[in-house]
């Protein structure tokens, strides 16, 4: 059986690739790259404290309740990014910025 802190370990670099993705791409899609992958990270840390209670499986439900609500997030932020990319022709956030005024 795999400890937990060996799930803990995977989640939390995948976190930290997941911040610093989102922190230094200068793209929106990348951007929400980084965002899925904190979300990804935090699942997996869900699931595996769960394991240690098998009994409840309140952690794995809030899992799948997380990743639904992210699978909605992105087909929002992409259709935003869509119209954004239509109005100003590009998908940097600077440049949008920069355009606003």
């Amino acid at each position: 059986m795999i400890p937990v802190t060996h799930f803990l370990l995977v989640g939390c670099t995948l976190f930290s690739i997941g911040l610093a993705v989102a922190v230094t791409k200068k793209n929106a899609i990348g951007v929400l790259l980084g965002l899925e992958l904190m979300l990804n990270a935090v699942n997996l840390n869900l699931v595996a404290f769960s394991r240690h209670d098998p009994a409840h499986l309140q952690g794995q439900l809030f899992a799948l309740f997380v990743m639904v609500v992210a699978v909605c997030e992105v087909a929002i932020a992409l259709a935003i990014i869509l119209r954004v990319f239509d109005h100003f022709k590009t998908v940097d956030p600077d440049q949008i910025n920069r355009l606003k005024g």
